[in-house]
């Protein structure tokens, strides 16, 4: 099945999508991280760190963080949760690169590595992972269905797949608000900070096509996942889904 978030692509091309965002997280690496800052008011950190804590229960030791970009999940999951291991992997090379050099000024080298790769053909053996992440990446991916498959090939059995994921807002006056705010305010402050003004065009619209909620548990309960929490964060304008590989 080919969901609405599949369909949406950066640039106009014939290139398949992964390829088109990945030429797009390249033009954009060196500013990636101060856009997020300004375009989430900071609000993400605080995402982030509450979907962190989440894992706490399970005290998974080797994590994998998919869609790493400059590895800010990875670093948070270090500090809050000191696994054995956290390898971290994105399709570019560029958002690698700042992240590794993110990783070593802060001294953490010896407990994440950033790797290279495609989520939807991962080189890592079967059952490998306790917990793999994935924070605001899963509306970029090529093929859910394929991706998820891989994820939950390389969990372990009753291991967590966790991921968060930017949502449209449903309810008046939040869903009003947040359509001006992605519309205009999103495109604007790209165009100002980044040279690339189509990937803060492709944002909004790959957020807005995004399979949202029931949608999404359905998904992922299709691809063998048992769900264990979905909740939403700021009036809907961020979703959490918690799921668990069954034997």
């Amino acid at each position: 099945m080919v969901y609405n978030s599949e369909k949406v692509i950066p640039y106009n091309s014939s290139e398949p999508k992964t390829k088109q965002v990945e030429r797009m997280f390249n033009s954009i690496a060196s500013t990636y991280d101060k856009l997020n800052g300004i375009l989430s008011l900071g609000i993400d950190n605080f995402w982030r760190r509450d979907a962190i804590k989440k894992l706490k229960p399970y005290h998974p030791q080797q994590i994998l963080d998919v869609a790493t970009g400059t590895g800010d999940f990875a670093i948070l999951a270090q500090r809050i949760l000191s696994p054995n291991k956290i390898i971290g992997i994105d399709i570019s090379e560029k958002m690698i690169e700042m992240g590794k050099e993110k990783i070593e000024a802060k001294g953490l080298e010896n407990g994440i590595t950033l790797k290279q790769q495609d989520c939807r053909a991962m080189n890592f053996p079967d059952n490998t992972f306790d917990a793999v992440t994935v924070a605001f990446g899963v509306r970029n991916f090529e093929n859910i269905d394929q991706a998820f498959s891989e994820i939950l090939r390389v969990l372990k059995t009753n291991g967590i797949f966790l991921f968060l994921e930017l949502s449209t807002p449903q309810h008046f006056p939040m869903k009003q608000l947040y359509n001006m705010y992605s519309r205009f305010f999103i495109p604007f402050i790209g165009r100002l900070i980044s040279s690339d003004k189509n990937a803060y065009q492709y944002l909004p619209q790959s957020i807005s096509a995004f399979p949202q909620g029931e949608k999404m548990l359905n998904i992922l309960e299709k691809n063998s996942f048992h769900i264990l929490q979905y909740k939403t964060y700021t009036a809907g304008i961020c979703s959490l889904y918690i799921v668990q590989k069954r034997s």
